[in-house]
């Protein structure tokens, strides 16, 4: 996410311990470049951001527009 703003407390609550296990298994990019002190958190926290970003999409941020907004 670009803002600075937090995550809401619904795309918070959205984000299941399920996801958060897999998203934890670090690529194998984020493992060469040195890996995470705490994957699961940043795993949270990338999962959070992304649900943030679907519940309330922005197109001036390069969230999706709709067809009628591309006219």
């Amino acid at each position: 996410m670009t803002s600075t703003q937090d995550p809401s407390p619904e795309a918070r609550d959205n984000v299941t311990d399920h996801n958060v296990e897999t998203r934890a298994e670090l690529l194998p990019e984020e493992d060469a470049a040195g890996g995470s002190a705490d994957p699961e958190a940043q795993a949270a926290a990338i999962l959070a951001e992304s649900e943030e970003r679907t519940l309330h999409p922005d197109a001036d941020e390069g969230g999706h527009r709709t067809s009628d907004q591309t006219v």
